[in-house]
C-alpha cells in the first residue's frame, strides 16, 4: 500500500510538517542583510522635520539653498547589517513547539490514513474471496441442474414424465445460469474495487486465500481506545491549539536585538568649505556601528487578547471533536463485537445447513426418479442446497470480516494480519 496515492499524499504532508520544525529553528539564527545602491539625484535640501515617510527619499547634508531640478550628481551606498535577537522571553521556543505539535498531528493523521486504507484493502480482499466462493456455489448449482434437466428430458422423451416437468427443469436451469452470470459480475466488480484499494487500478492478479479458507480461532482482548490513531490525531489537534495559546502568552514581551553594521557612502555633491570626495560613483566615507535595540509592541495587547479568545474557542471545538471521536470509536468497537458474535454463530450453523440441504436434495431427486415426488419439490430442494452452499462459503469470510472490523476498531491490524499469515 506504500504506493497508494492517499498514503503518499498523507506521508508527504507529514514530511512537510516535519520540515516546518527546521524552519522554526532558523529563527534562532542571526540575520545578515547586505545592501548596495547607486543613484543619480539632485541635491536640493530643506531645513525642518519630516515624519518617517515611505515615499519621500531622505537627503543628508547642509541646506544649500538650491531649487534646481537640472543639476544632479551621482551617489552610492553600501552596507552590511548583522542582527541577532538575543532575548525573546520564550517566543521562539513557543513557535518551535507549535511546529512540533503540527508535526505530531500530521504523523497521527498519516497513521490514521494508513489504517483506513489498509482496512479498506483487506475488506476488498475478503469481498473478492467471498464473491469467488459464491461463483463456485452458483456454478455447482448450474452443473446439478444441467444433470437434472438432462434426466428429466430423458424421462419425458420416454413418456415417463409430463412435458411440464421438462419445461420446469429447463426454466430452473436458465435461472441458475442467470444467477451464475450475476455472481461472476459481482466477483469482477469486487476485483476492480480491490485493485483500486491497493493502488493498482486496472491490473489483474491471482489471489491465494491461504489461512482465510478456514474459520479463525481467536479471543478478543480489551483495547485502550485512546491509542487509536483517530484518538491520537484528535488529541494532537488539541495539543496544537495549546501550543498556539502558549505562543500568544509569550507574544506581549519586548524583543532585545543586538546589531552591528558597517557601511560606506559616496556622493558627487559639494558643500561649501568641504573638499570634494569625487564623482560619487564609489564609496568614499566609511562608518561602523554596534548596539542593542529593545522593541516592545505596546498596542499589540488588543490583537493578542482577540487571538486568545479565538484560540479558546478552537480549544473547545477540538476538545469536543476528540470526545466525539472517542464516542464513535466506542460505538464502532461495540458494533464489531456484535458482528463477531453473529458471524461466529452463523459460521457454526452453516455446515449443518449445508449437510441437511445436501441430504434433502439427494432424497428429493431419488423420490422424483421413483415417481414419489414432483419436479417442484426437486427444484425447491436444489435451490435450498445452492443457498446453503453459498451461505457456508461466505460465512467463513464473514468471521474474517468481523475480525477485521474488530482490529480496525482497536486501531491496530496486527492481530488480523497475524491470523492470515500461513
Amino acid at each position: 500500500l506504500k504506493n497508494y496515492p492517499t498514503i503518499k499524499e498523507s506521508r508527504a504532508r507529514a514530511q512537510a510538517a516535519e520540515e516546518g520544525v527546521g524552519v522554526a529553528r532558523t529563527a534562532y539564527l542571526p540575520r545578515l542583510d547586505i545592501m548596495w545602491q547607486e543613484n543619480r539625484a539632485t541635491t536640493n535640501n530643506l531645513f525642518g522635520l519630516l515624519l518617517p515617510p515611505s515615499v519621500v527619499p531622505a537627503i543628508s547634508g547642509p541646506v544649500l539653498g538650491t531649487r534646481s531640478l537640472g543639476d544632479s550628481v551621482w551617489g552610492s551606498a553600501a552596507g552590511v547589517l548583522l542582527s541577532w535577537e538575543a532575548v525573546d522571553f520564550g517566543q521562539r521556543k513557543a513557535s518551535l513547539d507549535v511546529a512540533r505539535a503540527q508535526t505530531s498531528l500530521a504523523q497521527h493523521q498519516t497513521a490514521l490514513t494508513e489504517l483506513d486504507v489498509a482496512s479498506a484493502a483487506a475488506d476488498a480482499f475478503l469481498t473478492v474471496l467471498a464473491a469467488e466462493e459464491s461463483v463456485r456455489a452458483a456454478r455447482a448449482n448450474v452443473d446439478r441442474l444441467q444433470v437434472f434437466a438432462t434426466n428429466v428430458r430423458t424421462l419425458v422423451q420416454n413418456q415417463l414424465r409430463p412435458g411440464a416437468d421438462q419445461s420446469r427443469a429447463e426454466a430452473e436451469l436458465a435461472v441458475a445460469n442467470n444467477q451464475l452470470s450475476q455472481a461472476v459480475q459481482i466477483a469482477e466488480v469486487a476485483r476492480a474495487s480491490l485493485a483500486d484499494a491497493i493502488g493498482a487500478a486496472g491490473m489483474s492478479f491471482e489471489l491465494a486465500p491461504g489461512s482465510l479458507a478456514a474459520v479463525p480461532q481467536f479471543t478478543i482482548e480489551p483495547a485502550d481506545l485512546k491509542t487509536h490513531p483517530a484518538a491520537r490525531s484528535g488529541q494532537a489537534a488539541v495539543d496544537v491549539v495549546h501550543a498556539r495559546q502558549r505562543t500568544l502568552d509569550r507574544a506581549y514581551y519586548p524583543q532585545i536585538t543586538l546589531q552591528s553594521a558597517f557601511a560606506g557612502r559616496g556622493s558627487g555633491a559639494e558643500a561649501p568649505g568641504v573638499p570634494s570626495f569625487g564623482n560619487g560613483l564609489w564609496l568614499q566615507v566609511p562608518n561602523w556601528a554596534f548596539g542593542a535595540s529593545v522593541t516592545f509592541p505596546a498596542f499589540d495587547i488588543f490583537s493578542i487578547n482577540a487571538r486568545k479568545r479565538v484560540e479558546l474557542q478552537n480549544e473547545l471545538a477540538e476538545s469536543a471533536h476528540y470526545e466525539r471521536t472517542i464516542q464513535a470509536l466506542t460505538t464502532q468497537e461495540a458494533k464489531a463485537r456484535a458482528l463477531m458474535k453473529a458471524a461466529t454463530d452463523i459460521a457454526t450453523n452453516t455446515p449443518i445447513e449445508r449437510q441437511a440441504a445436501t441430504a434433502g436434495e439427494s432424497q428429493a431427486r431419488a423420490r422424483y426418479q421413483n415417481g414419489l415426488a414432483s419436479v417442484t419439490e426437486v427444484a425447491e430442494a436444489q435451490r435450498l442446497l445452492a443457498q446453503a452452499e453459498a451461505d457456508d462459503a461466505v460465512a467463513r469470510f464473514g468471521v474474517w470480516r468481523a475480525l477485521l472490523a474488530t482490529a480496525q476498531a482497536h486501531g491496530d491490524l496486527t492481530p488480523f494480519l497475524e491470523k492470515i499469515r500461513p
